[in-house]
């Protein structure tokens, strides 16, 4: 199932009803490209989530019909990826609920999640980032240096140098 920015929206008003404090969600991968117009949609959910607000959206998305799949991960963790405890402030409003603050994540940091798995879609995802935000090189370099990379530590260092000398010749 393909998920539009629309339908993600329409998704978490209806999970907001069902949620009874103040949340906030910050949406990443493909899920937060959808939501900053870097791409048309996207085929699954992912948020990263302070973990003081991840039972409350645990407990609500369990009791929301929806049929595609939803990830949730901690404190700025992504995938196999621990983004600086700065992400948060540096994510990017998108929109307030009632109960759900949404934020996406800074394309910056959605560029060096990525080169963690950095599949052919990714590689499209970073090149979008790069064209859109005008990132740089030394941007990117300095950002990879401080997230925590749970895997060979190697795989990462050379899918980041692939990403620079493709991306900045």
């Amino acid at each position: 199932m393909s998920l539009n920015k629309s339908v993600l929206l329409d998704f978490l008003e209806v999970l907001d009803n069902e949620i009874s404090r103040k949340i906030t969600l910050v949406a990443v991968g493909g899920t937060a490209m959808t939501l900053l117009d870097l791409k048309p949609s996207t085929v699954d959910v992912d948020f990263t989530i302070p973990s003081d607000d991840k039972p409350e959206f645990d407990k609500a998305l369990a009791n929301v019909p929806h049929g595609f799949k939803v990830d949730a991960w901690p404190d700025g963790m992504v995938f196999s990826q621990s983004l600086p405890n700065d992400y948060l402030e540096k994510s990017i409003e998108i929109a307030n609920f009632r109960h759900i603050r949404l934020k996406a994540l800074h394309p910056i940091d959605i560029v060096v999640t990525k080169i963690g798995r950095l599949d052919s879609r990714d590689i499209q995802d970073i090149e979008a980032c790069i064209k859109r935000f005008n990132i740089s090189k030394k941007q990117i370099e300095e950002r990879a240096t401080t997230i925590d990379y749970t895997g060979n530590e190697e795989i990462y260092q050379n899918n980041l140098k692939h990403v620079l000398e493709k991306f900045f010749q």
